[in-house]
């Protein structure tokens, strides 16, 4: 039976999105700072993501899975990038992006479930924290009052949003959030829209949710019917560039665990990891300056190929630092070296860096927060997360 409610929701899908928040209304915050967690859900081989060609056991290693890194850009001389993060180089260049490598979250398995919630809790073990650290970022922002659920969903300002059909673990918790997510439905007629406008105007529950959902389109613009990688960075930037728009968001991206014919399915990826990321900063403009892009995965890849030209589940990857926030143009690695003897239990590359600790000096210099006390609100299990800090230009900070 298809009630008043859910038809607003299937209107407003059909008008170009799936709106999945009770209002969204965006206050004019306190910040002009954006901070954009991208998450690379199936685990992203770091390996072959951000290349140590100059390692002397890489070749031999990887095997069939080596890059050929001659049309590759050089980020240093230990380090290449895949070829297919074309307009990420130029970004590199540019000195609006970094790398840090052999980077782990606290978890040690290799189930894609546990090791996601792990990422998106701030846990130090699966299940063991039951909101999300991007929350709990959201909540400390000025003028926020995660304390009070009720009083922010009454003012129905929201400070974050997920690119997403629901929203993700990492932004559940006590501050309000949106989510928004592009429909494949095609657009809804405007004399429809101006109808169900008429139908509602007069309802005191149900109005606000359509305005709600017709201000979401708005904001969406002509990107919002398509689900291509570049229309995904548009609609972001569409948001996260109003003055009265969100300051924090998620973006979800899928297809990352590479089992069996990892290259053409790895560089499609990346391909498109590119692409998005390349419209979200032509789209935010100016803002791009005082925007910071997290790129993280749950875990890495074994370090050998298995038997179907792909690999297994492993434990340390790479995370991407990327945005005109950025102090770029380097990798950040405690290399630990590719020789059997130097992985972890013999099969995959080794935890040098913490997750936790990235993502506490990232999120809280790129929002002005102070990162010790950021550390304790989003990592608050993990005593010893000291904060990775100088990875955002002195002028935010």
């Amino acid at each position: 039976m298809l009630t008043r409610r859910s038809f607003i929701r299937v209107a407003a899908a059909g008008a170009g999105a799936m709106l999945v928040a009770p209002q969204m209304v965006f206050a004019r915050v306190a910040t002009d700072r954006r901070f954009v967690f991208v998450i690379q859900r199936g685990a992203a081989d770091g390996l072959n993501t951000v290349v140590p060609y100059g390692d002397p056991a890489y070749a031999a290693l990887r095997g069939a899975l080596t890059v050929d890194t001659s049309s590759a850009a050089k980020l240093d001389g230990m380090f290449a990038l895949h070829p297919s993060l074309a307009r990420i180089g130029q970004m590199f260049e540019g000195r609006e992006a970094l790398f840090v490598h052999a980077v782990a979250s606290p978890y040690r398995d290799r189930s894609h479930f546990d090791g996601q919630n792990v990422l998106e809790t701030g846990g130090a073990s699966p299940y063991q924290v039951k909101d999300g650290w991007l929350n709990r970022l959201v909540g400390m922002m000025p003028g926020a009052d995660p304390a009070n659920r009720a009083s922010n969903r009454a003012a129905t300002h929201e400070n974050a949003i997920a690119f997403a059909p629901t929203v993700p673990m990492a932004l559940r918790g006590l501050a309000s959030v949106a989510s928004y997510a592009p429909s494949a439905l095609p657009q809804a007629p405007d004399d429809l829209l101006a109808r169900v406008s008429q139908l509602y105007e007069q309802d005191a529950q149900l109005r606000p949710l359509w305005e709600s959902a017709m201000a979401a389109r708005g904001l969406a613009g002509d990107a919002s019917a398509r689900q291509d990688p570049a229309s995904l960075g548009k609609l972001a930037a569409g948001f996260l560039s109003r003055e009265d728009g969100p300051r924090i968001a998620m973006i979800e991206t899928g297809g990352w665990d590479t089992h069996s014919a990892q290259m053409p399915r790895l560089a499609a990826q990346l391909k498109a990891l590119d692409t998005m990321l390349a419209a979200l900063r032509d789209g935010l403009g100016p803002a791009w300056s005082k925007t910071t892009v997290l790129v993280a995965t749950e875990f890495g890849r074994m370090a050998a190929a298995n038997g179907t030209g792909g690999t297994d589940h492993g434990t340390a990857s790479v995370a991407m630092v990327i945005g005109g926030a950025v102090a770029g143009g380097r990798v950040v690695a405690d290399w630990p070296g590719l020789r059997q003897s130097d992985l972890y239990e013999a099969r995959d590359l080794k935890p040098t860096a913490s997750l936790d600790a990235l993502i506490t000096g990232v999120a809280s210099e790129s929002l002005g927060l102070d990162p010790h006390k950021t550390a304790r609100t989003l990592f608050a299990q993990e005593r010893s997360t000291q904060p990775v800090t100088g990875l955002i230009r002195a002028w935010l900070s």
